[in-house]
């Protein structure tokens, strides 16, 4: 498997302290870490160097969970977005919305609960008909639209799990054991996967024409959700259609978009699994929306900064050591300028006003930036915020408790900034050729570097790992 020194590592000290060992089936709170650090870490569990296997890129039909609005209530207010956009408030907000909102079973913790109450929950949820699975295996084609535009359409299925070393699915981001030992609690306690990841590829193949001639009937399931969206979903149960996108999917690569950690819980769940000697099965694919991007292509947004920890004041007195600053009174004007900006470039905020950093010292950018990186890379925003800033001359550690994110929104990371008394950094959204360029070369972007979207509703459809085991509350 992919994680082996991992895995045995923790064998002999679960073993030396009287636990079982992991390929045993351990309990959902082991660590699944051994002190490496998030390349390293995502080295090992993406199968970077791992031999390769000749597997193709493959979206497997799978049988659908899906609520039933006749008992969990209307669809907008049992779904919501992904886990990791959800902040304390949406989660109290979603959590009023009803009983059977899926953050009950992808965030139980907002409410109180464990990973093994959700995943009872699921069940129960199951047994009392608020939730059914599909009877018949389905690849299911998902659209995002706004009014009569339609922002994103794609196939939902259970996508193979692949090797870094197979070029097939590829990752731009390195991942951090801390998040996927959560999520693969979750998904162990749950037996299932919850919500799909995004990934994009270049199509314009026959699958394309499958997902545009389903998406031209009547949708199973239809409503207009908070975000200002319109969510459809189809069902494709045409064993003939569903050997057409095998057949045009075959050759292709496709990139992870969104939900790096949750691809690598699926790999560390299939490594776990296979350790147990429990051979190949549901685990070895996991659940994902894939989106032809030479059809819908996705918006790439910025993903914002918050150093909760680091002064307004004292961040731009270290930031004029190696940057040009410029001060802006005005929000929207600071974002133009941004916008405007050639080269590396940001915008703090968190004080009274914000400052444009602009023209990093040549000098200190070269002495700044790691060694073994293409030009490209080392051109990134995010690197050079990374490496010259946070952790040069602020000196700050980067891990998930000092440097918080937000999506999208420069307002809300001011405003997140402000009430904790830290800074905020705005950035401009990388393009999305040279995250293609990166990956597709083997390296991979800053870790939260890029926000694609739109991001698949969660709760539209799960996947089971045994559905057809009986189901009790």
């Amino acid at each position: 498997m992919d994680l082996p020194s991992d895995i045995d590592h923790y064998d002999r000290t679960r073993r030396a302290s009287g636990r079982p060992p992991l390929n045993s089936m351990p309990s959902v709170d082991d660590d699944l870490s051994s002190g490496l650090d998030p390349e390293e870490f995502s080295a090992r569990i993406f199968g970077t160097a791992a031999p390769r296997t000749g597997g193709g890129l493959e979206l497997a039909p799978f049988r659908g969970v899906r609520f039933v609005p006749e008992v969990a209530g209307d669809l907008a207010s049992v779904t919501m977005p992904p886990y990791d956009l959800i902040d304390e408030a949406a989660a109290l907000r979603l959590l009023a919305e009803g009983g059977h909102n899926i953050i009950r079973l992808n965030l139980p913790r907002a409410a109180g609960e464990t990973y093994a109450e959700a995943g009872r929950r699921l069940r129960r949820w199951l047994e009392r008909g608020a939730l059914t699975v599909d009877p018949e295996p389905a690849l299911y084609v998902y659209e995002a639209a706004r009014g009569a535009a339609v922002l994103q359409r794609g196939l939902i299925g259970g996508l193979g799990l692949r090797a870094e070393s197979d070029g097939v699915v590829l990752p731009h981001e390195n991942v951090f054991p801390g998040p996927v030992r959560d999520r693969l609690a979750l998904m162990a306690a749950a037996n299932a996967n919850l919500e799909p990841i995004f990934l994009v590829y270049e199509g314009g193949g026959d699958a394309a024409g499958v997902v545009d001639d389903a998406a031209a009937g009547t949708p199973l399931m239809e409503f207009d959700a908070d975000d200002g969206l319109t969510h459809r979903l189809w069902r494709v149960t045409d064993p003939a259609l569903h050997a057409r996108v095998d057949a045009d999917l075959r050759g292709k690569q496709a990139l992870i978009a969104d939900g790096h950690h949750r691809y690598a819980t699926y790999r560390a769940l299939q490594a776990r699994r296979h350790a147990a000697g429990d051979g190949p099965g549901p685990w070895d694919a996991g659940l994902a929306l894939l989106v032809d991007s030479t059809r819908y292509p996705p918006h790439l947004g910025a993903i914002h900064r918050v150093l909760p920890g680091l002064r307004p004041d004292v961040a731009l007195d270290k930031a004029r050591q190696v940057f040009r600053v410029s001060a802006f009174p005005d929000e929207e004007a600071a974002l133009g300028a941004l916008a405007r900006a050639e080269g590396p470039a940001f915008l703090l905020g968190g004080g009274d006003s914000l400052h444009l950093l602009t023209g990093p010292d040549p000098d200190a950018l070269r002495d700044a930036m790691p060694s073994g990186h293409s030009a490209r890379w080392s051109a990134l925003d995010t690197a050079v915020l990374d490496h010259l800033l946070i952790g040069g001359v602020w000196g700050v550690p980067e891990n998930e408790n000092t440097v918080e994110v937000v999506h999208d929104d420069p307002s809300a990371a001011v405003a997140r900034a402000r009430r904790s008394g830290g800074t905020a950094v705005i950035l401009n959204p990388l393009r999305v050729e040279d995250v293609l360029a990166i990956a597709g070369g083997g390296e991979r972007v800053p870790r939260k570097s890029t926000s694609f979207g739109p991001k698949p509703r969660t709760g539209l459809v799960l996947r089971l790992l045994d559905p057809d085991a009986p189901r009790r509350p």
